[in-house]
């Protein structure tokens, strides 16, 4: 994916993207674009068996921090954070990322999912980001932008979305309340809600193909987007042209979401 590379109006800003898995992951196509920018980045990968595709990709994006991640498993967040806060002092962007269900529970409707799929979805793809913005708003000294992937599912029913769509509505929702409570502090947040992607996270929604040919018909645009779409338009929030902006759900899906 060729772009032409844009002024750096990010540069010493630091950002923490948590999320990538390889080169077709969304958080990538976001750190990509914060580096084109002038960020300096951290990155998480989320365990041994990940980071033999994560790591070449901090190398190219020159990453300053490529750290552990499983904030599933106790102390991880933390010790990420404590790490940020001893090498820079200070966080100005936070991407969020991440999402999982169990497989039963995700592909097998929302009546048949368990108690404890649901939990799980809700505890790794939503309150995770609480989490984060409670450890990432004491660095955000001068204020700051944090993102949370959500997906056009958190609005409208999307067959084969099944718990996630109930999941990614809360995301959206907490990311509207973290916009309040965070607002006076200087520290924006958005939901970023892509049009499907072609991720390792999508597969394993059922029919997922179907849902990317219903998307290139849907979009006036009659394309689908890609990482470096998501990627740019949070470089372009997290920039002062966007000082005013925050709490809002913003679709990059070539507009798919604006029909009937």
């Amino acid at each position: 994916m060729q772009t032409d590379v844009p002024r750096p109006i990010l540069k010493g800003k630091k950002a923490l993207v948590v999320g990538i898995a390889n080169e077709h992951s969304i958080a990538y196509g976001c750190a990509r674009a914060f580096r084109e920018v002038g960020a300096d980045l951290a990155l998480t990968y989320l365990n041994e068996k990940a980071k033999p595709h994560v790591a070449p990709l901090a190398s190219e994006l020159e990453a300053a921090m490529l750290l552990p991640l499983d904030v599933a498993r106790p102390g991880e967040l933390e010790a990420v954070f404590d790490r940020i806060t001893r090498e820079w002092g200070r966080l100005d962007i936070l991407v969020h990322s991440i999402a999982f269900a169990p497989r039963e529970d995700l592909q097998g409707g929302l009546l048949n999912c368990s108690a404890a799929g649901f939990s799980v979805a809700m505890d790794i793809s939503c309150h995770s980001f609480i989490r984060m913005a409670l450890l990432a708003a004491p660095l955000m000294k001068e204020g700051g932008t944090l993102f949370a992937m959500s997906y056009h599912g958190a609005q409208k029913v999307v067959p084969n979305y099944n718990v996630m769509g109930p999941v990614k509505a809360a995301l959206e929702a907490v990311c509207r309340y973290l916009a309040y409570e965070l607002g006076p502090r200087k520290i924006r947040v958005h939901a970023i809600s892509p049009g499907p992607l072609k991720t390792r996270a999508a597969g394993g929604l059922k029919d997922f193909d179907r849902m990317l040919n219903d998307a290139v018909q849907r979009s006036p645009i009659g394309e689908l987007v890609d990482i470096m779409d998501v990627g740019f338009t949070c470089a372009f929030l997290a920039t002062p042209f966007a000082r005013r902006l925050t709490g809002q759900t913003v679709y990059v899906d070539g507009g798919a979401d604006i029909m009937a």
